[in-house]
């Protein structure tokens, strides 16, 4: 694939993936205030731009494996971040067993290009999304320490950061799939 087969669905700007007015991220207000508020702020933009990423395609091209021997998709992104989100609960007092196996790589490994695994893989993330921010949101001090010594404010920056490593996999691992590029 060559530059010339990017695309964007963007009209205004060519190299963001939509226009601003259909951005879901978006919304022309200002920055919420508080460091809570902040990084809720940020979460749900990287979750936002993981689906927009994911958006349109059939389940072979969620299911397209990288770069061999990567076993890295665009599905398996998600599977591994409803993985990530079902640990929080770990860290919050409520522990899981893993969803997809005991394996390092079963999250990557099981995103199959079969219908009912990528719908199954979108409802457990949303799944766990609506989970974890039970346990995490609310009147908690950010300063509160765990168990392990980690404060609750580490570990939303760590929460965050988890988003925003897959979110640049997903970037160009669409862009591999259909040349599709932008923000």
């Amino acid at each position: 694939m060559s530059t010339s087969d990017r695309w964007t669905a963007a009209t205004v700007y060519p190299d963001m993936w939509v226009d601003p007015d259909d951005d879901p991220r978006n919304n022309d207000g200002p920055s919420p205030d508080g460091e809570l508020a902040t990084y809720l702020d940020y979460l749900e933009s990287y979750r936002f731009t993981l689906l927009m990423k994911c958006d349109g395609l059939d389940p072979e091209q969620l299911a397209r494996r990288s770069v061999p021997p990567s076993t890295m998709s665009l599905l398996g992104l998600v599977r591994h971040l409803a993985e990530v989100e079902r640990d929080w609960r770990g860290w919050l007092g409520d522990p899981q067993p893993p969803l997809y196996g005991e394996d390092d790589d079963a999250d990557f490994l099981g995103a199959v290009a079969d219908p009912d695994v990528v719908e199954e893989g979108f409802d457990d993330l949303k799944r766990e999304q609506e989970a974890a921010d039970a346990l995490i949101t609310g009147d908690r001090d950010l300063g509160e320490r765990l168990e392990d010594g980690t404060s609750l404010r580490e570990l939303w920056v760590h929460h965050i950061e988890e988003y925003a490593r897959p979110c640049g996999h997903a970037d160009l691992l669409r862009e591999c799939i259909d040349g599709r590029v932008g923000q």
